[in-house]
C-alpha cells in the first residue's frame, strides 16, 4: 500500500510538473500582465526566498537561454540579463527595476557556484611545509593566538596549546588542506578577541575549583574544553558541507546582495566556531568523547535554522557580535 501511495504521489507531481504548473504560469500571465520572473521580483524583497525562486523559474525554463543563465560567467550578467527582457518582451526603460534585481539575484546564484569552486580548491592545496606561503601563515596564526610566547621550533610540543594533535600541525590539516587553516588564521587575525577567549575557554578544567597547576596534572579528558585547532579544522568541515550540500545558500544569498566572496565564508565559520564553543558549555559533556554526539546535535540545530528563507547568520560584525537575525 505504501508503495502505491508514492507512486501515485510522484505520478500526480509529474503531471503538476510536466503540465498544470505551466499552465498555471500562463493562465497567471494572461490575468496579471507579467512574467513569473515580473512577479517574483515585485512580490518578493531582496534576499533568498527571491533568488531561490528565479533560480528554480530559470532551472525549470524550456527556454535554453533562461537555462544557461544560471551557469553563465559573472561577466556575462549583464549581457543575459538584456537577453532575458528582450525573449520576455520586456522594455527595460519601463521596468528598470526588475533588471537590476534579476542581475543581483543572478550574480548571487553564479557568484555562488564560484564559491564552492574556491573553497574546494582550497581543500584540495595539501599543506606543504616546503612552501614559503603555507609555512608564513601557520608562523601567523600561532603569533595571533600566542602573541607572548615565543615558539622554541618549527617542529614542537607546543602547538599542542593551541589544539593540534602532535608536534607537526601539518598532519592535521590533511582532511581539510589550506581551507582549515585560512579559517583558523582569519579566525585569529579579525575576531582577535573572541578567538583568544574561545581559545582559553577550550584549555580550562571541567571544575573550576580546580587550580592551574592541579589542573596540569590531570587529563585533559577531564576538560570541559576541547582541542582549539582540530574542533576549528572540524567546523571548516562543517562549513564546507553546509556549503556544497547548497543548504548554506539560505544565508549567503541573503547577506550578499550581488557576488558573494570566501569572506562570507570565513565569518560564517567565525561565527559557528564561537557558536559551538557556547553549544559545547551548554551541553555540559562528561569528557571529549561526547565530541561526535554534539557536533551532530548542533549540526541539526543548524540545518534547521538554514530551512528558513528568511535566516541569515549576520556576517557585517565581528564574531562576537554576530547573531541570528531575521531580515
Amino acid at each position: 500500500m505504501k508503495h502505491f501511495l508514492r507512486a501515485l504521489t510522484q505520478f500526480f507531481t509529474f503531471l503538476y510538473c510536466k503540465f498544470l504548473w505551466r499552465t498555471l504560469k500562463f493562465v497567471t500571465r494572461k490575468l496579471t500582465g507579467r512574467c513569473e520572473l515580473q512577479r517574483i521580483c515585485y512580490n518578493h524583497k531582496p534576499g533568498a526566498k527571491r533568488t531561490f525562486k528565479i533560480e528554480h523559474s530559470l532551472k525549470s525554463s524550456k527556454n535554453e537561454v533562461l537555462q544557461s543563465a544560471v551557469a553563465a560567467s559573472p561577466d556575462a550578467v549583464e549581457r543575459i540579463v538584456d537577453e532575458i527582457l528582450d525573449l520576455k518582451k520586456i522594455s527595460p526603460d519601463v521596468n528598470l527595476q526588475l533588471g537590476i534585481s534579476l542581475q543581483a539575484s543572478l550574480l548571487q546564484i553564479i557568484g555562488y557556484r564560484g564559491l564552492v569552486a574556491e573553497v574546494e580548491k582550497l581543500r584540495r592545496e595539501p599543506y606543504d611545509c616546503e612552501n614559503d606561503n603555507h609555512e608564513d601563515m601557520l608562523m601567523k596564526l600561532w603569533k595571533s593566538l600566542c602573541p607572548e610566547v615565543p615558539l622554541t621550533g618549527r617542529i614542537s610540543k607546543q602547538w599542542s596549546d593551541i589544539g593540534f594533535q602532535g608536534s607537526d600541525p601539518k598532519t592535521d590539516f590533511r582532511g581539510m588542506g589550506l581551507l582549515g587553516l585560512h579559517n583558523l588564521l582569519y579566525f585569529a587575525e579579525h575576531d582577535k578577541a573572541t578567538a583568544l577567549q574561545v581559545l582559553h575557554d577550550s584549555q580550562q578544567p571541567r571544575h573550576s575549583k580546580m587550580s592551574k597547576a592541579e589542573w596540569e596534572k590531570h587529563s585533559f579528558d577531564k576538560a570541559i574544553g576541547f582541542s582549539f585547532a582540530i574542533v576549528g579544522i572540524n567546523i571548516t568541515e562543517m562549513v564546507y558541507s553546509l556549503l556544497v550540500s547548497g543548504a548554506l545558500k539560505t544565508h549567503i544569498y541573503n547577506v550578499a546582495p550581488e557576488m558573494p566572496s570566501l569572506v562570507h565564508f570565513q565569518q560564517t565559520f567565525c561565527y559557528l566556531m564561537q557558536e559551538f564553543h557556547k553549544f559545547w558549555i551548554s551541553e555540559n559533556p562528561c569528557d571529549i568523547m561526547e565530541f561526535n554526539r554534539i557536533r551532530e546535535k548542533f549540526l541539526r540545530r543548524v540545518n534547521k535554522q538554514l530551512k528558513n528563507p528568511n535566516m541569515a547568520l549576520c556576517p557585517h560584525s565581528p564574531a562576537s557580535d554576530l547573531h541570528l537575525i531575521n531580515l
